[in-house]
């Protein structure tokens, strides 16, 4: 049925049965919208330990299904975040994780597709009730990303105050701000303590993505459980040293041969510019079978692949991506999608994969 040929023909009304369905169809997309606004969902609830959500997973390059680079991190009721590329609130939001919860975005680098979203995860976690500044730790450059995102919000930041703060609701324009935290790692070391919220440690670890420098990759501590985070980097073994028997590493993974690809089709497109662009990746990404070494030389349990810049385009092959991956001995490894969930419960070895 056209509904709106219906509407239009004759009398400028929908068909009893048309209408009918069509106000049940906006009921239950209200019910829908209130529960996904009303707070985190019951299936976000857990026992203790570290909860992982891969929120977003591609690189830069535009691809369906999938936001740009996001690790969301539960732990002790909390919620931590490494890098907050575009799209990714988006999906914490549709997933109803407890942004309220938000104590800290450890930022791995300053490209644009990790940082992209992070004036509005910093406005929404705070609209939703945060009390306190949002953190923002990392490498040298995070001090002025968070005095620019504050700029740039200082007014949105007044207007829902004025419109908002009303009765028991306060809109606290200091619980608003990015707090920005400055880490060091000293030249001649590889890693520097970030971050340590009771049970929860976390550790920078200095990556390989130059002319991107410094850039960090991350190691989280929970109570027994551990998970490591490359950021964007080539093949780095000071990473794997640092990632010495974690539960769980999640590493960037690029497909050289499809890079090369698109550039040439770019190329032939008579678009050089971007041609020579998506060429220049080359030099400081790590490929699939690069992450696999990496991961058997931490002795990581598990490997998740993300960031995986082909993901959603039309040359990415999946059996061609991970050819050669099991080349270097067994591993236990994943290709991480948007809304992967991975469950380390503390006093166990247990590691669970789900899908939100």
């Amino acid at each position: 049925m056209n509904r709106s040929s219906d509407y239009h023909a004759g009398l400028g009304r929908w068909p009893q049965a048309a209408f009918k369905e069509h106000r049940m169809d906006r009921r239950r997309a209200l019910v829908l919208l209130a529960a996904a606004m009303a707070g985190p969902a019951a299936a976000q609830a857990q026992a203790d330990g570290l909860r992982v959500i891969l929120v977003g997973t591609s690189g830069p390059l535009v691809a369906r299904d999938r936001a740009k680079p996001c690790i969301a991190i539960l732990a002790g009721g909390r919620l931590y975040l490494v890098d907050i590329g575009p799209e990714a609130t988006e999906n914490m939001m549709l997933w109803r994780l407890p942004l309220p919860n938000a104590r800290a975005v450890f930022l791995t680098h300053l490209h644009s597709d990790h940082i992209g979203d992070l004036g509005e995860f910093n406005m929404q976690s705070w609209v939703q009730g945060r009390s306190e500044p949002l953190a923002v730790v990392g490498p040298p450059g995070v001090d002025k990303a968070a005095r620019g995102f504050n700029l740039a919000y200082e007014n949105d930041h007044e207007f829902r105050r004025a419109h908002h703060e009303h009765g028991p609701h306060k809109f606290d324009i200091a619980a608003g701000l990015l707090s920005p935290k400055v880490v060091m790692i000293p030249a001649r070391a590889d890693s520097a303590p970030a971050w340590r919220d009771g049970d929860l440690i976390v550790t920078a670890i200095r990556m390989a993505h130059e002319p991107v420098t410094p850039a960090y990759g991350y190691r989280i501590d929970y109570r027994g459980r551990s998970v490591s985070i490359s950021g964007d980097t080539r093949k780095h073994l000071p990473f794997a040293k640092a990632s010495r028997g974690v539960d769980v590493m999640l590493h960037e993974a690029q497909h050289d041969g499809m890079t090369r690809q698109l550039s040439q089709a770019l190329a032939g497109a008579g678009n050089a510019r971007m041609s020579a662009l998506m060429a220049d990746t080359l030099t400081y990404h790590a490929t699939p079978v690069e992450a696999a070494e990496v991961a058997r030389a931490a002795g990581a349990k598990r490997l998740v692949l993300y960031h995986l810049t082909q993901a959603g385009l039309p040359m990415f092959n999946g059996g061609a991506f991970i050819r050669g991956m099991d080349a270097g001995g067994p591993l236990d490894w994943r290709l991480a999608k948007d809304g992967m969930t991975v469950d380390l419960p503390t006093g166990s070895d247990e590691i669970r994969f789900g899908q939100l």
